[in-house]
């Protein structure tokens, strides 16, 4: 027996009283790798030293990555769920020109590790409570109520769940066969499936519809919706249709949430894109001992990175709060609150990657 091995009690002791992360970094080793679909992996990670994972349901973490020399932020879903502490997964979908979603999915391997931090997100089963669900997703906007699902699945006894997701085909249905066998031992979960082809493949199986999801599909498959709390994942026209289609109805929207991510290429901002024309109206962006002018068409996440100072960008697109920063004096627009509470707003916190100036303005990071 080689002594320098730990034995397998030594490492189940190790994980039975390893301490908990709640938050903040974490280094991750990728322990297993597999597919879900064909442009769909997911990674189950350990902490590198043994940890217990506490997070809420639904919410996210942001890995950093050094890809062609620069280090890049993107956030991912964690598709477990909490009651299962001891390792994580996070389930990413290959897209066109998705530079990190590519990378994990060709590059990342069971023995590597990837630095993360987190968790973080107002959409989860914490901050929004409730009593009967419906999970209305698409495509890989299904990670959170998956999450969430199984979350309620493992804590509860007769939880209320409606999981409603839309896929283009039967191919493209994630979590399937875990769906499946939650089905099958929950009599209080009904799920139902809208695919755009291959439905005639599910009828048998699954309340199922052909198309795109609509006010009758909704009514059909989830009669009792007006009763629920809807929480919606996917990509942006899903999720503006469906807020149409609730509209509509006359569904109380207080009782609608929604969460989204992209993983579009990083934009990397020149110091010709900040070169400003002579009739430009320019306004001073301070932060400690530095001042960058900026266009009111610019963000203040661009000042930033044009400074080369530290600031984690992960979604781009005003959903994610990585970029979350305060300011203390001037004048800001911002285009999305998303997941700044209310006491954060009050304090003058804004979304880099959503604000831009309309005075001078004093920023801390």
């Amino acid at each position: 027996m080689n002594l320098d091995t730990p034995s397998k009690l030594d490492t189940d002791e190790q994980q039975l009283s390893s301490p908990t992360w709640q938050h903040g970094e974490v280094e991750l080793l990728c322990v297993e790798k597999w597919h879900e679909t064909h442009d769909v992996v997911s990674f189950r990670f350990q902490g590198k030293s043994p940890v217990k994972f506490q997070f809420k349901p639904g919410q996210f973490l942001t890995f950093m990555h050094e890809i062609n020399g620069a280090v890049i932020h993107r956030s991912y879903t964690i598709s477990s769920s909490p009651s299962r502490p001891y390792s994580i997964v996070v389930t990413v979908k290959r897209i066109e020109a998705g530079l990190v979603s590519n990378y994990l999915a060709e590059s990342l391997q069971v023995g590597d590790t990837v630095m993360a931090t987190g968790p973080d997100g107002v959409f989860n089963l914490v901050d929004i409570p409730a009593t009967k669900y419906l999970f209305l997703s698409a495509g890989s906007g299904i990670t959170p109520m998956y999450s969430m699902t199984r979350w309620l699945t493992d804590t509860q006894v007769g939880a209320d769940i409606a999981f409603l997701h839309c896929a283009k085909s039967k191919k493209d249905l994630i979590f399937k066969e875990a769906l499946d066998k939650i089905a099958l031992n929950n009599s209080c979960f009904d799920l139902s499936y809208i695919l755009e082809s291959d439905v005639e493949k599910l009828t048998a199986e699954y309340s199922c519809r052909a198309g795109r999801i609509n006010g009758q599909y909704l009514s059909e498959l989830v009669s009792d919706f007006q009763d629920r709390t809807i929480f919606v994942c996917g990509p942006a026209p899903f999720m503006s249709g469906v807020r149409a289609v609730l509209s509509e109805l006359g569904f109380d929207m207080s009782q609608y949430h929604q969460e989204s991510f992209g993983d579009g290429i990083m934009q990397t901002t020149s110091t010709a894109t900040l070169a400003q024309t002579p009739e430009t109206k320019n306004f001073m962006l301070s932060i400690g001992d530095r001042q960058r002018a900026l266009s009111p068409e610019q963000s203040l996440l661009e000042g930033i990175e044009a400074e080369g100072l530290p600031i984690i960008a992960a979604c781009r697109s005003g959903v994610c709060g990585a970029c979350k920063c305060q300011v203390v004096e001037g004048e800001t627009e911002s285009s999305s609150q998303m997941s700044l509470t209310p006491d954060e707003i009050e304090q003058g916190f804004v979304l880099a990657c959503s604000t831009k100036l309309k005075s001078d303005v004093t920023l801390v990071l």
